[in-house]
């Protein structure tokens, strides 16, 4: 579904993609690794064309990401992000709803209501949340909100930024649960970029280790903690000594 080929990308000397080469299949959910600042979300947001890349290529479903349609092209995706995003402003519903009332898929303001709340239900969310605003919600729920509006026009092609991050440890559990549950039943294309080894293992059908501008290793989830690759070890096991330098 997804293809990167050779990707660089550079912000003046600081050479952030190397050349990235990476297959992500229909209907998998691939996990992207590796420290901060390694450009995993550099690659997210080329395959998006939020970032043009310097070279290389990047094909989604057989088409050149560069040259297509953009309203057509953005309206495959869905996307969690990893602040939660919300409009302060705005009620629940109408975040979730916000994407399906305007452009191409627009519909009208009640059957967007009635698809944003049954979205909510989707997420664990009742009917009665829909009219809150968002920060009279907690963490959680703000996350979960997130994920409903990441799927309320059905995408093909979802993608989570750190899903989990300042979440606890039973929250976290059950938004990896509602990940993997939802890229199944939608028969989505997922890529997530996360730190969490606890949401890799939950999520993930394959994972790449993203180290120094390149994929340092990539493989099925299973495979992970027997691939014997000195840089992917002493990430998955939080090892201060190993090949990735700690900034000290």
């Amino acid at each position: 579904m997804i293809t990167l080929s050779g990707v660089k990308k550079s912000f003046g000397n600081n050479h952030v993609l190397r050349g990235v080469d990476l297959e992500i299949a229909r209907g998998t959910s691939m996990v992207i690794i590796g420290g901060s600042g390694t450009g995993k979300s550099i690659a997210l947001k080329s395959i998006l064309g939020l970032v043009t890349p310097d070279a290389g290529t990047i094909m989604v479903d057989g088409k050149d990401a560069a040259t297509a349609e953009r309203d057509a092209f953005l309206a495959r995706f869905g996307m969690l992000f990893q602040g939660g995003a919300l409009f302060d402003s705005l009620p629940v519903w109408h975040n979730v709803a916000f994407r399906l009332m305007r452009g191409a898929l627009q519909r009208p303001k009640e059957e967007a209501r009635e698809i944003a709340i049954e979205k909510l239900r989707r997420v664990g969310l009742k009917a009665d949340v829909a009219d809150r605003l968002p920060a009279e919600l907690s963490g959680g729920m703000q996350k979960r909100v997130g994920l409903a509006r990441a799927i309320a026009a059905e995408p093909e092609i979802i993608f989570f930024d750190e899903p989990t991050t300042g979440l606890d440890p039973i929250m976290s559990g059950v938004i990896n649960d509602l990940i993997r549950e939802i890229v199944v039943e939608m028969g989505a294309t997922a890529m997530t970029i996360t730190h969490d080894m606890t949401s890799v293992r939950a999520i993930a059908d394959n994972v790449a280790m993203l180290h120094d501008g390149v994929i340092q290793w990539s493989g099925p989830v299973a495979d992970m903690d027997q691939a014997g690759d000195p840089y992917l070890d002493q990430f998955i096991h939080g090892r201060a000594d190993g090949p990735i330098e700690a900034v000290r």
